[in-house]
């Protein structure tokens, strides 16, 4: 018999899949029952809404990134490359929520998913340019962390060893500094 931490693990396994084939709001639970043979009485055993599945599977891609954005403010100096070297780490290991994320932005937003994202951007920003950085570091620190991330997405049939390299070096060239 399945324990009950195996079946919301695939319950939020199929919920992924189906939420990248047909959207957030496209997906019922009971879709997502019907994919798992199961009735949808017993998926609202382990999670009482959709909103209530779709945080499950978000909340803890935040709070791995809090923890891993609190680490580097601790740590103080970081170079730009291994600062972007990280981040493209972090988005090429959670890919498929990242995805989930850039397809379904409205509802994620809606469900209150997504403040977390632009704020810890701008923290990001602030280690490589600094707190108050003009425009133009702003504009360029902006455009390193959203290309390395994207790179991550982008380019899935691509070796992440190469693939890292690159991001790292186009996101340090986005900084005017070299990879």
């Amino acid at each position: 018999m399945a324990r009950p931490g195996d079946t919301k693990s695939r319950i939020q396994a199929v919920a992924r899949e189906l939420f990248l084939e047909k959207g957030v709001r496209g997906t019922s639970l009971q879709d997502i029952a019907d994919r798992l043979g199961m009735t949808k009485p017993a998926l609202y055993y382990h999670f009482s809404s959709r909103d209530d599945l779709v945080h499950s599977i978000i909340r803890p891609l935040f709070a791995e990134g809090e923890a891993y954005l609190s680490s580097l403010e601790k740590r103080g100096q970081v170079s730009a490359a291994d600062l972007l070297g990280e981040y493209f780490d972090f988005h090429y290991r959670h890919r498929d929520l990242v995805l989930l994320l850039l397809k379904e932005l409205i509802a994620l937003t809606e469900l209150g998913l997504v403040d977390w994202a632009f704020d810890s951007r701008e923290r990001l920003a602030a280690l490589l340019v600094g707190e108050n950085p003009t425009l133009e570091q702003a504009a360029r620190a902006t455009v390193a962390l959203g290309g390395v991330a994207d790179c991550a997405v982008q380019f899935r049939d691509r070796p992440e060893a190469d693939l890292r390299a690159a991001a790292v070096r186009a996101g340090c060239a986005a900084l005017g500094l070299d990879g």
